[in-house]
């Protein structure tokens, strides 16, 4: 089973997307996938449904119907979605002030910070000066006046700067304190999202889940992700002083979501970072969205919002931490020149490593692809390149 051209393919594509299915082989014969999962739903159904390969490559263990990997980055996807809720049942307008929820967030020159500014990686909040670990993140009410003392790296609206975990913990006080049962980001997401659609995705990974449904990952190397990256990031990278090496290798790094024993670490809410979950939940929860979201109360306001284009920072798309341009917006990554999926209308997240999710409700579409062979570098994954091709062949 560790041998890529011998991977089981399972699951289920309906003819039209037959073309999907044949991508998804592919990748485990021509563009070195290990294990995966990949799926779509178009107008309310779901069509694309594969997994396939090697779950465990230290037992040989398959990838099964259930299983779960961490996907990073994807994960701020989830949590916009449930500030998106928030914003429909009007605890939320996003073009408020953040302190006029959560009054202590004003210290130290963040009184002018809106909700759009934070969720669009505009506020130069991306880096702590004051330690983060485990045991913080694990205590909400400590992990709230440790990221209400930060000062912001410039004034909110005029730069971009990728918040690499340290949006999640904002947003997970933002909704703490609007949600009238003061619940954390992941059980409000558990209770309102995950539950109501049946998904398995998790933003705090339970106690309860086994190893055998977890995929661990395979890192690259050291090699491969050096050359995976743009020049300016790695120099970037390098220097310990930099913005982008303070967002995104320090104080917590993305290896806090990570347990030696147990694969992942459990009931530990990283809300940028730390989700879990198959790709059916992604392309699920996604669908459920481009179809306006009339099972969760989406209002049809909240929605156009999503839909709308990025506002740029008034420097510019030029994001400080990963050294190239990127669009953000509500807490989304939005389609552009350099990461292009569906339709204008799109909203989303990728995570590191290739998984990405999104809505398209141009056209009804939500999709999930996920995997636990980490690829290089920031830049579109060649396996969730080949598999949306497909799925736009599909549709042509």
């Amino acid at each position: 089973m560790s041998n890529p051209s011998e991977a089981t393919v399972s699951g289920y594509v309906s003819p039209r997307f037959a073309g999907v299915k044949i991508a998804f082989e592919e990748n485990f014969t021509q563009r070195d996938e290990l294990g995966g999962a990949c799926s779509v739903h178009l107008n309310g159904e779901q069509v694309v449904d594969l997994w396939g390969g090697v779950r465990d490559p230290a037992t040989g263990a398959p990838w099964e119907e259930d299983t779960m990997v961490l996907v990073f980055s994807l994960t701020k996807g989830m949590s916009a979605l449930a500030l998106a809720l928030a914003h429909s049942r009007g605890w939320l307008d996003y073009e408020a002030r953040v302190a006029e929820y959560w009054p202590e967030f004003a210290q130290n020159g963040k009184e002018a910070i809106t909700v759009r500014h934070l969720l669009a990686h505009q506020a130069g909040l991306h880096a702590f000066h004051e330690k983060i670990d485990r045991a913080i993140i694990a205590d909400p009410d400590r992990l709230a006046a440790i990221v209400a003392r930060e000062a912001p790296a410039w004034p909110p609206g005029t730069r971009n700067a990728y918040h690499f975990l340290s949006l999640g913990f904002y947003e997970g006080e933002l909704l703490r304190r609007i949600d009238p049962a003061h619940r954390t980001l992941g059980q409000f997401f558990r209770d309102e999202i995950a539950n109501p659609l049946d998904l398995n995705f998790y933003i705090g990974l339970p106690d309860e889940i086994p190893n055998k449904r977890l995929a661990p990952l395979i890192q690259a190397g050291l090699i491969k992700s050096v050359f995976g990256y743009p020049s300016a990031m790695i120099r970037a990278l390098l220097n310990p002083w930099s913005d982008t090496f303070r967002a995104c290798i320090v104080n917590p790094g993305a290896g806090v979501v990570m347990d030696k024993d147990r694969i992942y670490a459990r009931d530990l809410e990283v809300p940028s970072g730390g989700g879990v979950g198959t790709a059916r939940a992604i392309a699920k929860v996604y669908g459920a969205f481009a179809m306006g979201g009339d099972e969760l109360g989406i209002k049809p306001e909240t929605l156009a919002a999503l839909k709308a284009p990025a506002i740029p920072p008034s420097r510019g798309f030029f994001d400080e931490v990963l050294r190239d341009d990127a669009q953000y917006a509500l807490g989304f990554m939005k389609p552009f020149a350099g990461f292009s999926f569906g339709h204008p209308g799109a909203f989303g997240a990728p995570g590191a490593g290739g998984s990405l999710g999104y809505a398209d409700p141009e056209i009804g579409l939500g999709y999930g692809y996920v995997t636990n062979r980490i690829g290089p570098g920031v830049e579109p994954d060649p396996r969730d390149v080949a598999l949306r091709d497909a799925i736009a062949a599909a549709l042509t």
